[in-house]
C-alpha cells in the first residue's frame, strides 16, 4: 500500500508499505531516485519479508524542502527513523542503494539499536572521485532529449560500457521511472535544487567515513558491488571484507553504478543476510 507520514519538521514523505508479516527491509534509494527504484527487488523479493520503501524528502512524491540546505544525510537518517517510528517498526533490515547506503552508515553511528541488517548496493566509506564528479555533473539538470524514446537512446550510449547487455527497451523502461513527461519536453522526479549541497560539498575536504562503517560492528552486513561500477571500487570493497571479514560480498556482473538487486548475485547475498538476521 502507498501510504504518507509528516516529518518532524513539517513536510509529507510517501512511501510503500507491502504489509507483510515478516522481516522489515527498509529499502532507502539513490539521491535522484525514489521508491520505483526498488520494483525490480520487489518482484523477486525473498518469503518472509515486509517490503517498506521511502521516498527522500526533495524527491516526487515526497514534498521538496523549501530550504535546500536541509538536503542532507543527518536530515535524511532522521527522515528514515522517523518512518520507523510511524510504522511501529522497532528494527528493519536496511538495504540502502548508493546515497541511501550511506545513511545506513550514518544511522549505525545514530540509530544503531533500529539496524537489525544491513545491505549496502554499491556503496562504501570510500567514494570514488571520478563517479562521484559523473553524478554531481547530471544532477538537477533537466534533460535535453524531449521524448522516452530519445532518453533510452542517450542511456544506452552513455552507459554502454557499464551495463553492456542492456537494451533500449531496458533503458525506456527505467526512463519512464526517472523522468516526467512535460508538455515541452522531459522534466526531472525530483527537486533540482538537490544540487546545491552536493557541489557546495565537493569544495569540502572528503569525510573519513570509515568510522561509520566501523560502526556497524556486530551488525549482519552484506555488500553488492557492480563489477563496472565507478563508485565503489574493487580495492575499498576488499579493504570493507579484511574489516569484516563476516560481511557477505557479491560481485555482479555486466552490471555498473548501480544493481538492481534482482540479478542472482544480489538476490544470494540478501537471503544470506536475512539468514543471519534471522539466525
Amino acid at each position: 500500500m502507498s501510504g504518507r507520514f509528516t516529518t518532524s519538521d513539517g513536510l509529507s514523505l510517501a512511501y510503500e508499505d507491502d504489509g507483510g508479516a515478516g522481516t522489515p527491509l527498509l529499502c532507502l534509494a539513490g539521491l535522484t531516485r525514489n521508491a520505483r527504484d526498488f520494483d525490480d527487488l520487489a518482484a523477486v523479493r525473498p518469503d518472509g519479508v515486509r517490503m517498506v520503501r521511502l521516498t527522500a524528502r526533495g524527491r516526487e512524491p515526497s514534498d521538496y524542502d523549501p530550504d535546500p540546505a536541509h538536503y542532507q544525510l543527518p536530515v535524511e537518517a532522521r527522515d528514515a527513523v522517523e518512518l520507523l517510528d510511524h510504522l511501529r517498526i522497532d528494527r528493519a533490515v536496511i538495504v540502502g542503494t548508493s546515497r541511501g547506503g550511506l545513511i545506513a552508515l550514518l544511522l549505525a553511528a545514530t540509530a544503531k539499536p533500529r539496524l537489525a541488517g544491513v545491505l549496502l548496493n554499491d556503496i562504501g566509506p570510500e567514494i570514488n572521485p571520478a563517479g562521484l564528479q559523473r553524478i554531481a555533473d547530471y544532477v538537477g539538470v533537466t534533460p535535453a532529449v524531449r521524448t522516452l524514446d530519445e532518453a533510452a537512446a542517450a542511456l544506452l550510449l552513455q552507459n554502454r560500457a557499464a551495463f553492456p547487455k542492456m537494451r533500449h527497451a531496458d533503458w525506456r523502461r527505467l526512463a519512464e521511472r526517472w523522468f516526467r513527461i512535460e508538455a515541452d519536453g522531459l522534466g526531472l522526479r525530483y527537486d533540482p535544487a538537490l544540487a546545491q549541497p552536493l557541489r557546495a560539498g565537493g569544495a569540502q575536504p572528503v569525510p573519513d567515513m570509515w568510522p561509520l562503517f566501523d560502526a556497524l560492528a556486530g551488525v549482519p552486513l552484506a555488500c553488492v558491488r557492480g563489477a563496472h561500477s565507478d563508485i565503489l571500487s574493487a580495492a575499498t570493497l576488499a579493504a570493507m571484507q579484511a574489516r569484516r571479514p563476516d560481511m557477505i560480498a557479491a560481485i555482479v556482473p555486466d552490471r555498473g553504478h548501480v544493481p538492481f538487486l534482482d540479478e542472482p548475485e544480489a538476490l544470494r547475498a540478501l537471503q544470506q543476510l536475512l539468514a543471519k538476521v534471522r539466525g
